[in-house]
């Protein structure tokens, strides 16, 4: 009766994880699992936006906003020239990019599901100038359109299956409560360290499309490595890459410098260089189309 208890539960379990929809990443490729879809995601990041923006206070220098709108827009549109291109504007069709600049001296940006970005007004005297700020835009827009909040609640969804699943095959199998609570304990560790290495991944991920989105809307994507090392200057807390969930300075310039020659080629600027942002590595599978969650650009 155990071993068909067993056999019962890891069945579901295997069920459970491989259910979902595949889709493939925009620029890089990827393919991930969603087991969220786009109007959940949607609605849920809508609502938490306005009820951020009801206490949060807009920057009052109509400069500065203007620049931040004037950006993000850019950046906007031609990302949405190159999904629509490239067959993929059904991804981002229910978007509203929206782009606030709000009185915080945090250096840091974030972005919600669906393309509602919030740039703090204490990251603009890093970024210096608008390619950099592009950059970091960039950064932001490659989140949602990669769908990377969808893709870790899907993970934690996994994951948490899985804790249930395994709970109820210990106890099939007659472990005692304290064995499994131990197990648990330990699993969830194990998770979390996961979870962090995998931020990291989503990390990197928009960086790289972040770059290639700038350099399609006409911002030389060379500045990125100098705005990082201004980042990295401005950074007080050193965090082992291991234990965070953003890559290290040193990591992040790397990784840029070596996406540098594939942005370039996105970069009308560069004479002889420009590429069409009709070409992309990979195109979107499956009909279901699934956004992103609240991701910081931190000074670590």
């Amino acid at each position: 009766m155990k071993q068909v208890r067993f056999f019962v539960l890891t069945l579901v379990a295997a069920l459970l994880v491989g259910c979902g929809t595949t889709k493939t990443v925009p620029v890089t490729g990827r393919k991930q699992s969603l087991m969220v879809s786009d109007g959940e995601m949607l609605s849920l990041s809508t609502q938490q936006y306005q009820e951020y923006m009801k206490t949060a206070k807009p920057s009052t220098n109509a400069t500065q906003t203007a620049m931040v709108k004037r950006v993000g827009q850019k950046l906007a549109t031609a990302v949405e020239n190159y999904m629509r291109a490239n067959g993929l504007a059904e991804d981002i069709q229910n978007y509203k990019w929206t782009f606030n600049l709000v009185q915080d001296q945090s250096v840091n940006a974030w972005c919600m599901p669906g393309g509602l970005i919030v740039v703090y007004e204490g990251l603009l005297p890093v970024t210096q100038d608008e390619a950099s700020l592009a950059i970091v835009l960039g950064h932001e827009i490659a989140h949602a359109v990669a769908r990377h909040s969808a893709e870790q609640l899907s993970t934690q969804y996994k994951q948490q299956y899985g804790l249930q699943i395994g709970s109820a095959v210990a106890g099939a199998l007659g472990a005692g409560s304290t064995a499994v609570s131990i197990g648990q304990a330990v699993l969830s560790q194990g998770l979390s360290l996961a979870n962090l290495k995998y931020s990291r991944n989503h990390e990197s991920e928009a960086d790289h499309m972040g770059l290639i989105f700038a350099a399609m809307a006409g911002y030389d994507p060379q500045v990125a490595v100098s705005f990082w090392q201004r980042m990295a200057a401005a950074s007080s807390n050193k965090t082992s890459e291991f234990f965070s969930s953003h890559p290290s300075d040193e990591t992040r310039i790397r990784q840029i410098q070596g996406w540098m020659p594939e942005a370039l080629q996105y970069y009308s600027g560069r004479q002889g260089s420009g590429k069409a942002a009709t070409t992309t590595k990979a195109s979107a599978s499956g009909t279901t189309a699934t956004p992103v969650k609240t991701i910081h650009i931190k000074s670590k």
